[in-house]
């Protein structure tokens, strides 16, 4: 299973927010919106081994995650405001520290990164990492911030990942999602 984890900073924890103002409104729930659809979207299929875990640190209520599942995603449309409308749903959700599930592939839960590497253990991407071309192995878990840097608090507990560079340049969250994509497509292409 792939697996993106991607942070949004600002994001809101509630569904009080216009699908018409994701920018705004919602804390950049777009820049997470675009994540997901960078996780999943092929022409004319989706993704099913690739999870996409969001954790929102927004207000009312910080923290929570949301996870979309590939192999049983549904109504999910390649536009940000699907990806909006289904991450509504889910904060709609009353949830405890166990993900329920809201629409068929999308789960929520209260907690953040904290328990997320409890669970997995992802490479963090950072433009100062190994090159994920010189990477003899690819990982299958990724951590990623949004368009803010990692807090002091998320580097503390971060420390210990190793470092993975898609290139030499700063690229979208989004966009990083893609190239790493990419690179797995390419590689697992070649040992066919």
């Amino acid at each position: 299973m792939k697996q993106f984890i991607v942070i949004g900073h600002l994001a809101r924890t509630d569904g009080d927010f216009s699908l018409n103002d994701m920018p705004g409104g919602a804390g950049r729930m777009d820049v997470l919106c675009r994540c997901i659809n960078s996780s999943f979207f092929l022409s004319h299929d989706l993704r099913r081994d690739a999870e996409c875990y969001l954790v929102l640190l927004g207000e009312p209520d910080p923290k929570k995650t949301i996870l979309f599942r590939g192999d049983s995603l549904r109504y999910l449309s390649p536009d940000e405001r699907s990806a909006g409308s289904l991450i509504k749903k889910a904060l709609a959700l009353p949830c405890d520290e166990e993900f329920r599930e809201s629409t068929p592939g999308v789960f929520v839960r209260r907690g953040g990164l904290e328990e997320l590497l409890t669970e997995c253990t992802p490479v963090l991407l950072d433009e100062g990492g190994t090159d994920i071309r010189d990477m003899e192995e690819l990982p299958s878990a990724y951590l990623l911030s949004d368009h803010h840097n990692f807090s002091e608090s998320e580097t503390a507990i971060t420390n210990h990942l190793p470092r993975v560079s898609v290139g030499p340049t700063v690229l979208h969250a989004d966009h990083t999602i893609t190239v790493v994509l990419n690179e797995m497509d390419r590689r697992e292409k070649s040992s066919e």
